[in-house]
């Protein structure tokens, strides 16, 4: 068991006062038997009116802001501390009809899943699909774990990192024709890669922790992160993060979930002014581990 601690800072900064609407932040982790709540704090800089708590269609914790007066800043800290434990599900038993791909997901299951297994980007020429297939021959014996497991490093170690400082998450054919991306576009990619098999993903917000974070080489640190997970009969919900190959939930703090990244963002909302208002955001995110 590890305990974590994060500490993630936001500054927007404008040229003249504007107004402000509402901000939805998501940033509390969510509580499960792997990671477990131990505290939750949010300081916003002008201070709101109103800060209300809601829980999304996925569960989702989500904090609405409510800012009623003018400022050129606008500055939000978040901080968690969590207990961690690391957890392989595909070292668990899956269920035995699930073991070789491919396989069919229960009747009863079906009508939850269904969202997360129908294909949501256009691939015209059928190059995502034709891309993952070819892991299922190559992978040992077709055992769906190895199936998923060389689907991630593959996008690993043929795939380079690269930050943008566009908004929004490319579309996956084009992540695979540039062979680089984001961490939201790795995960979003082996997601509709494992949709063209058939199986149901969805996409994950969070943190991860990176020992030597302070590096300007670190894939993911110093920022969100994002990753996916797929779902497997008897296991369950799988993270997969093909940015830095991991399989199962070590070092990544989830925060959220979502059936698509537009719906995962951690931070959205607006302000009244002119568009040259806008002078400059800043983002911090520190995650440390307590000894």
């Amino acid at each position: 068991m590890t305990v974590f601690s994060v500490k993630h800072i936001t500054h927007y900064s404008y040229k003249r006062p504007v107004t402000f609407g509402q901000h939805r932040l998501l940033f509390r982790p969510r509580d499960s038997f792997d990671q477990r709540l131990l505290d939750a704090t949010l300081t916003v800089d002008p201070e709101p009116a109103q800060i209300r708590w809601i829980h999304d269609v996925f569960g989702n914790c989500i904090a609405l802001v409510d800012i009623d007066r003018p400022a050129d800043q606008l500055r939000f800290e978040t901080n968690i501390r969590l207990d961690h434990t690391p957890q392989v599900p595909l070292d668990l038993e899956i269920d035995r009809k699930a073991l070789t791909y491919p396989f069919s997901y229960g009747d009863e299951e079906m009508p939850d899943l269904s969202c997360t297994i129908t294909r949501h980007y256009e691939d015209p020429d059928g190059a995502v699909a034709h891309w993952a297939h070819q892991f299922v021959g190559t992978s040992s014996s077709g055992q769906t774990g190895h199936v998923l497991m060389t689907l991630c490093y593959a996008i690993h170690e043929s795939f380079v990192y690269a930050r943008r400082s566009e908004h929004g998450t490319q579309a996956p054919i084009q992540t695979l024709m540039q062979r680089q991306g984001t961490c939201r576009d790795f995960a979003l990619l082996m997601m509709e890669a494992a949709r063209s098999l058939g199986l149901a993903a969805r996409f994950v917000t969070g943190y991860i922790y990176v020992p030597d974070r302070d590096g300007s080489m670190t894939l993911g640190g110093g920022s969100t992160h994002a990753w996916c997970q797929v779902y497997l009969p008897g296991a369950g919900w799988v993270e997969f993060d093909p940015t830095n190959g991991i399989v199962g939930n070590h070092d990544l703090i989830r925060v959220g979930v979502a059936r698509d990244p537009r719906q995962a963002v951690p931070l959205w909302g607006s302000y009244d002014g002119a568009a040259d208002d806008f002078d400059d955001l800043i983002v911090q995110v520190n995650v440390t581990t307590e000894r």
